[in-house]
């Protein structure tokens, strides 16, 4: 009897000390993924077909204010639609100083009579960095 007591007891599993990291490596490769398919869709701004042309790419020295006009003449400042009339004072609102740069980015299919006009209100509103925003064309 004493023999198979002493048995029993060596045949039980010895404690194991080490942590079993492959479930946290599972999750953090899930999460990885996770962020790696989220990350494009969080790309503020409005979908605009911009023409292309040869011109030097501009130095940024800080964040510029982002002015869209869609095909149908909405106009958004970053994603909030404004109306005409009260796009100076919008733009005013979120600047605060007149010498921030304002980037217009115009759909191609819209008339160049028309968004030069909304540059006119920019321009004359008091902002004199005022761009329109191209594409570079494709090769």
């Amino acid at each position: 009897m004493a023999f198979t007591s002493r048995f029993r007891n060596r045949s039980k599993r010895a404690i194991m000390s080490e942590m079993n990291v492959t479930p946290m490596i599972d999750v953090m490769l899930v999460l990885l993924v996770v962020f790696m398919m989220t990350a494009p869709m969080l790309i503020v701004g409005v979908k605009v077909n911009l023409p292309s042309a040869h011109a030097p790419n501009v130095d940024m020295k800080e964040t510029p204010i982002v002015v869209y006009i869609d095909k149908n003449s909405n106009i958004y400042v970053g994603d909030i639609i404004v109306d005409e009339s009260t796009l100076a004072v919008k733009l005013k609102a979120i600047a605060g100083e007149t010498t921030a740069r304002i980037f217009v980015k115009g759909d191609e299919s819209l008339s160049y009579g028309k968004v030069m006009s909304i540059m006119g209100q920019i321009s004359s509103s008091g902002f004199k960095n005022v761009v329109l925003v191209t594409e570079l064309p494709k090769k």
